[in-house]
C-alpha cells in the first residue's frame, strides 16, 4: 500500500475519529484492557476540536485514496506534545505509524521545538520500541487511576477558579518545577474556566487545568495536588495520570478509592529536567 500524507482538516473528524476507536479499542481489548474512548463518536468529537483548533498540528495518512491514520501534536506552548496517534488496524504492521510519527518530529525540529514528549501505553510493546528506535526516552512510569474525587479535604488549602491575573504565577511555578511553562495550555484552560488554583497562608502554591486524562497539575507539595483533586467536580476522561514513583500521592490515591487502571510511560526527546515538586501529567506529557 502506497502511503500519502496531507494536512488533516475538520472535515476528516469522522473518518479520523473512527480509525482511532477502532485502533484503540483492537489494541486494549487485545490485552485485555478497557478502551480510551467509550464510542467513535465520543473519539470523533474529541479530533474534531483538535482539528480545528490553531495551536494544533495535525495530519492524516491516505492509503488508496483512504484515511488509515492521523497524527497530532500540540504546538500551544514552547515544548510539544505528540498524539493521539492511531492506525486503521487492518494496514497496522505497514510502517505507516512510523511515517506518521517521523513526519511530526520534521516538523518540531523544522520549528526548533527544544523538546518532545510524548505518553504510551505500559502494555503496548510495539509503540515503546518503535518511539525508543526514534529517539525518545523513558522518563517516568505513570500510573492511570480512575474513579470519584475523595472529597476528604485538606486543611489549609484552598482551591479557588483560576482568573487572569494568576497567569503569571502560574507560568513560573511551571518553569520552576519543569523548566519551562504551559503557557499556552494555561490560557485555554483560563479562558474555558476549567482551570484551578490551589493557596496556602494567601500564596499560589499549585494549578491544575482541569483535573483529568487531558489536563495537567502543577503543586509544590503532594498536598497542593491533593487539593486540587479533592475540589475538582469530577476526574475527566478515563482518569488522572500520577507518576508511580510518587509513593505519597499513588498510596493517597489507593487509600481513596482511586483504582488503577494500567501503567503508561512519559516520554522525552531533547529538553527534559528531572521535576522539582508534584504533579501530575497530562496525556501529552
Amino acid at each position: 500500500m502506497g502511503i500519502e500524507l496531507r494536512r488533516g482538516a475538520p472535515d476528516d473528524s469522522v473518518k479520523c475519529g473512527r480509525v482511532c476507536f477502532d485502533a484503540f479499542r483492537s489494541l486494549a481489548e487485545r490485552h485485555g484492557f478497557p478502551p480510551d474512548f467509550p464510542s467513535p463518536e465520543i473519539a470523533s468529537g474529541l479530533l474534531s476540536m483538535l482539528l480545528q483548533h490553531p495551536g494544533f498540528y495535525a495530519v492524516v495518512a491516505l492509503g488508496d485514496g483512504e484515511i488509515v491514520g492521523s497524527n497530532f501534536m500540540d504546538e500551544r506552548s514552547e515544548i510539544v506534545g505528540i498524539g493521539p496517534i492511531s492506525v486503521d488496524p487492518t494496514t497496522q504492521k505497514r510502517g505507516v505509524g512510523r511515517v506518521l510519527m517521523e513526519h511530526v518530529l520534521d516538523r518540531a525540529a523544522e520549528r526548533h521545538a527544544p523538546g518532545v514528549r510524548l505518553v504510551q501505553a505500559g502494555y503496548n510493546n510495539q509503540s515503546l520500541c518503535l518511539y525508543t528506535k526514534l529517539g525518545f526516552r523513558a522518563r517516568e512510569p505513570l500510573s492511570l487511576m480512575s474513579g470519584l474525587p475523595p472529597k476528604v479535604g485538606v486543611a489549609g488549602y484552598e482551591v479557588r477558579q483560576a482568573g487572569e491575573g494568576d497567569f503569571v504565577t502560574c507560568n513560573q511555578l511551571c518553569r520552576k518545577l519543569h523548566g519551562h511553562d504551559r503557557a499556552g495550555e494555561l490560557t485555554d484552560a483560563i479562558q474555558g474556566k476549567t482551570a484551578t488554583v490551589v493557596e496556602r497562608l494567601g500564596r499560589v502554591t499549585g494549578y491544575a487545568t482541569s483535573i483529568g486524562f487531558l489536563a495537567h497539575a502543577i503543586g509544590e507539595t503532594n498536598e497542593d495536588l491533593m487539593a486540587l483533586i479533592n475540589a475538582a467536580p469530577s476526574i475527566t476522561g478515563p482518569g488522572i495520570l500520577v507518576p508511580s514513583r510518587n509513593h505519597a500521592l499513588f498510596s493517597w490515591c489507593l487509600e481513596n478509592r482511586l483504582n488503577l487502571v494500567f501503567q503508561m510511560t512519559l516520554m522525552s526527546i531533547g529538553l527534559y529536567s528531572e521535576p522539582w515538586g508534584a504533579y501530575l501529567p497530562s496525556v501529552l506529557y
